[in-house]
């Protein structure tokens, strides 16, 4: 039997410590993704782009292991999250304004082919996700990054995000460029508040 690899503990980029701050260069990682808006909590937008994601995740998975002989754990969901009026999400958490993109990380020797026969795949079933034409295969190329790793509940964020944005990054003669990056290693579902252990990463690049 093949080894099944976890992304989260082989990945460089998937490590952080609560209450330090990192920098790191990453490199260019490809994903399913999915666009939307509104509150995550409340929009069936948010529900049904789940739905889409992780049946061509796992479709993924059992390909990998089946025709390749390479099984992995399926990676954590992820989110890109960024609003009009930024505040709206790093203070005031004005949820009904954010903007997001839905992720599943897809290991490099996953190619198009395979997620269009996933797609394809899920598509079939007796039931197909409402939002499953909306789903893409892209590569995300962040670059240079500053992350941490936040406990606790969303909501408690903002202080995390608040050291990083207006102490950290400027410390070490950054500026703040692309989108509010977070990675979920917990499930809300089943964790409590306290227990919930979320990934905080922001593009960075060199102060004018």
């Amino acid at each position: 039997m093949p080894e099944k690899i976890d992304f989260k503990k082989t990945l460089d980029s998937y490590k952080a410590k609560s209450g330090e701050f990192r920098v790191l260069e990453m490199p260019s990682l490809q994903y399913l993704m999915i666009d939307g808006s509104g509150d995550p909590n409340t929009s069936p937008e948010y529900v049904a782009a789940l739905e889409a994601l992780y049946p061509v995740a796992y479709k993924l998975k059992f390909a990998s292991k089946r025709d390749l002989g390479r099984d992995y754990v399926v990676p954590p969901l992820e989110g890109l999250w960024w609003a009009d009026d930024m505040a709206s999400f790093t203070s005031t958490r004005d949820k009904s304004q954010w903007h997001w993109t839905m992720m599943i990380l897809a290991p490099e020797w996953i190619d198009a082919a395979m997620f269009d026969a996933a797609v394809a795949q899920v598509a079939g079933a007796k039931v197909a996700p409402r939002r499953l034409r909306d789903l893409r295969f892209e590569t995300l190329a962040e670059g240079r990054c500053v992350q941490t790793l936040h406990h606790g509940s969303y909501d408690d964020e903002a202080p995390t995000l608040a050291r990083m944005h207006d102490e950290f990054i400027p410390s070490q003669g950054l500026s703040m460029t692309g989108l509010h990056h977070e990675v979920y290693f917990t499930d809300a579902r089943k964790t409590p508040p306290e227990k919930m252990r979320t990934l905080l990463r922001q593009p960075v690049t060199a102060a004018a």
